[in-house]
């Protein structure tokens, strides 16, 4: 039984292997060549700011007034927030900072995808939908690089429908669940979408800070995408209708990442459960498209959303199982044999994932708002942060999972920013 379940660490290990190992190329890319930059551009579009916030009155001024700040032409630029089942100022906040407001009410439908198309739709009805060239896509809590719309406005200008944009954090160093976080959403950015964009494939948004052009958004027919990852099912549908996602480097912003435990779990179970909808709705789709124009970006896709989980889940479950077996049969040398092999798993994981922390930490060293010796500290605990995604994503399968909201409290600027440490 012991020797049984090593080969069956080997083989997940092997298939972890095949699925992802191009994601190491990725990174090898990252560091030998430099992003793609976008030439100057020849026009200033018209865009729209789409913020969808819920109880947000702590952070979204700071939010509006970075997007004040921006060095392209204010003119050019119209702000609007769907207040969405506020029960706080977030309205009145929004409008003293400059932004037109809209208040929603609606409990059956609930998340931030409601909440985008319900905005679409009152700006649709005010202005029609082709008087802006553009719609950006924040949540409350960002902050904006004052350069941040201008270098959008380039990758618009050179043909890209879709942009997404480099993903910063404003509370790397708060702990190690926000510093978890902000070296995923750096490594998203760095080593997935910017070398995708290097090679000519799709990137992918994620959430927020990302550029929808007016005709996607009347081809679509406003904001269509309503699962738990409204993100991800937009990317996986653009991807198999053949839309390639840009990535624009220069164009950062700051986003706020949760510091409690319980909040994170709440979000990430979201995520997990979010990307079982987004396979069971589009897999066969992303599955027909390996064999398309967008093959690789189809697999890249799937990749993202799927195997990591099933592998992972079906490790645990036989491990678990051969371990109770081990148990009630006395095996105890199958079941020693089995420890040392769960154990053997566990710290090449862990190697691995330091490994990949570290070397998001060193490409992203100046851009880490956070004193050296942190950013060395935390590459040690970013292991355990996404080793708790095991947990995560098996309760995920087993229960439903509703939209929480995430309290944002973080109140920085985008002055405090730009103030390295």
């Amino acid at each position: 039984m012991g020797t049984f379940i090593q080969y069956i660490n080997y083989f997940v290990a092997l298939l972890f292997v095949v699925c992802y190992s191009y994601q190491f190329f990725y990174i090898a890319v990252a560091f030998l060549k430099k992003p793609v930059r976008f030439k100057r551009a020849e026009q200033t579009k018209r865009y729209a700011f789409m913020l969808a916030a819920r109880n947000e009155q702590a952070v979204i001024g700071n939010l509006i007034d970075s997007i004040k700040q921006q060095t392209y032409p204010a003119e050019l630029i119209d702000i609007y927030v769907c207040a969405d089942n506020c029960t706080d100022n977030t309205a009145k906040v929004a409008r003293e900072a400059g932004a037109t407001v809209f208040e929603r009410f609606n409990k059956e439908q609930v998340g931030k995808g409601y909440a985008l198309d319900f905005l679409f739709s009152k700006i649709h009805e005010l202005s029609g939908d082709s008087y802006y060239d553009g719609y950006f896509i924040f949540d409350a809590d960002n902050l904006l690089d004052k350069r941040y719309v201008a270098e959008m406005n380039k990758a618009m200008c050179a043909g890209h429908r879709i942009v997404t944009s480099y993903r910063n954090s404003k509370n790397f160093d708060t702990n190690w669940i926000s510093s978890g976080y902000a070296l995923w959403f750096l490594r998203e950015a760095k080593h997935l979408n910017n070398v995708r964009m290097m090679l000519g494939t799709s990137c992918a948004v994620s959430g927020t800070g990302f550029l929808v052009s007016s005709e996607v958004i009347r081809e679509n027919g406003g904001w269509k995408f309503f699962l738990l990852t409204e993100d991800i099912e937009f990317s996986i549908h653009s991807v198999i209708n053949n839309e390639k996602i840009a990535y624009c480097n220069a164009a950062k912003y700051y986003d706020e990442q949760p510091t409690r435990f319980k909040d994170s779990w709440n979000q990430r179970s979201r995520w997990a459960k979010g990307y079982i909808q987004v396979f069971q709705k589009y897999g066969k789709d992303l599955l027909r498209g390996l064999f398309g124009p967008n093959g690789f970006s189809c697999f890249d896709m799937t990749m993202a959303i799927m195997p990591a989980v099933i592998l992972t889940t079906f490790s645990v479950f036989v491990n678990v199982v051969t371990m109770i077996l081990a148990l009630c049969t006395g095996g105890w040398g199958a079941l020693a044999a089995i420890i040392w092999s769960c154990l053997e798993a566990m710290r090449n994981s862990i190697l691995m994932l330091f490994f990949v922390g570290l070397l998001i930490c060193i490409s992203e060293w100046k851009e880490i708002r956070c004193a050296g010796w942190k950013k060395l500290m935390f590459c040690f605990t970013f292991p355990l942060f996404m080793s708790t995604y095991i947990p995560i994503a098996i309760t995920t399968l087993f229960r439903k999972v509703e939209w929480k909201q995430i309290k944002h409290e973080d109140v920085k600027s985008i002055s405090d920013m730009n103030k390295r440490k």
